[in-house]
């Protein structure tokens, strides 16, 4: 569910008792642990984390009027997210984080990227505040840039563009030739 607040305190202002003491205290654990570049705020209707404009002007490459999120806090339907875009897909930071949370013997419910719980006592917030703190800024967005650069397609030159698709189109068009008797 997105938020319509405008502030991280008007958002928290908005929840029910239970899911503020939650949302606060992993709020707390994610602050203590961030790197001074990025910058916490409303971002999709949730607490967002994010690297601002001012660090890295590209901003979000699928909307780059955005920053580059980092991490998202809100709380849903049926339980809380938190989201760390820093533990996305099978990366070695992704692997700690998975072992670290699996030595605390707290049972994991994550997405790729979505840490789902109902309870501040079903999170391991050690691994939650040590994920954070392994990722500062400027690492993240060499992260970012690397993932985005090695999932560009090659270009056709413009000038090659139409031989491109004529040769493509020939190829799958072609018959076998037959010779008469």
């Amino acid at each position: 569910m997105q938020s319509k607040a405008t502030t991280v305190e008007e958002y928290l202002a908005g929840l029910p008792d239970d899911r503020r003491q939650a949302i606060e205290a992993v709020r707390a654990v994610i602050l203590e642990n961030l790197d001074k570049d990025y910058e916490e705020g409303m971002q999709y209707g949730m607490i967002g984390y994010y690297v601002p404009h001012s660090v890295y002007p590209a901003g979000y490459h699928c909307d780059p009027r955005q920053p580059l999120p980092f991490a998202g806090l809100a709380s849903q339907k049926n339980y809380n997210s938190l989201y760390l875009m820093c533990v996305y897909g099978a990366t070695e930071h992704s692997q700690w984080f998975r072992e670290a949370w699996a030595k605390t013997g707290k049972k994991l419910d994550m997405g790729k990227a979505c840490v789902r719980f109902k309870r501040l006592e079903d999170l391991a917030l050690d691994a939650i505040g040590e994920a954070i703190r392994r990722v500062p800024a400027k690492k993240y967005i060499a992260i970012c840039e690397a993932a985005r650069a090695a999932t560009k397609k090659p270009s056709v030159k413009p000038g090659n563009a139409r031989r491109a698709r004529t040769a493509t189109a020939g190829a799958k068009k072609s018959k076998p030739v037959r010779k008469k008797a």
